[in-house]
């Protein structure tokens, strides 16, 4: 990573080789794909629609010999369609903007019910924060049952869905188990 704040950075990699070695079967691919025999679906490439979300500033990535503009195409989430309740979307950091998440995996599943968003959303920091209303806006037209932000959401994004959705809020704690 090369930022603007700190330099060059570098940043833990997947080692391909040695988790090939171990035994692991490794599938990169950009397009939607399903795990547990169909059960989950991983969402690949996460389309970037929203006018506001536009993924990490200054990140980038040395590709080819070169620092490019890294979009973080890679990041994706998880998504489980619960029967009579909806979607369940988890994201890792949501680098793609958690409403492109929640609205991609709406795209390819067919589906519009949302009964949970869970997991990063990655609003944390100064660069973040004039998306955070946008962002809640956003999320309580998407309208999910349950919304559960989480570590990289940030502090200041976290209160707003508290206080926006008081109904619709789960304060994540390390440890809770969640059964949908």
């Amino acid at each position: 990573m090369n930022s603007p704040a700190n330099g060059i950075v570098d940043l833990p990699q997947i080692d391909a080789l040695a988790l090939k070695s171990a035994g692991a079967d490794l599938y990169q691919r950009e397009d939607p794909s399903t795990l547990a025999e169909g059960h989950l679906l991983v969402t690949g490439e996460v389309e970037r629609t929203t006018s506001f979300e536009k993924g990490m500033p200054g990140m980038e990535a040395m590709i080819d010999g070169r620092w490019v503009v890294d979009p973080i195409l890679d990041d994706q989430a998880l998504v489980i369609n619960i029967q009579n309740k909806g979607l369940v979307v988890i994201s890792g950091c949501a680098h793609a903007g958690i409403i492109n998440t929640v609205e991609y995996a709406k795209k390819i599943t067919g589906i519009s019910t949302v009964h949970a968003v869970l997991g990063g959303f990655h609003l944390t920091g100064p660069a973040f924060e004039p998306i955070i209303q946008p962002t809640i806006d956003e999320m309580k037209r998407i309208d999910p049952d349950y919304i559960l932000p989480m570590y990289c959401t940030g502090w200041n994004a976290i209160n707003g869905f508290a206080l926006e959705m008081p109904g619709k809020f789960i304060l994540n704690t390390v440890g809770t188990t969640y059964r949908f």
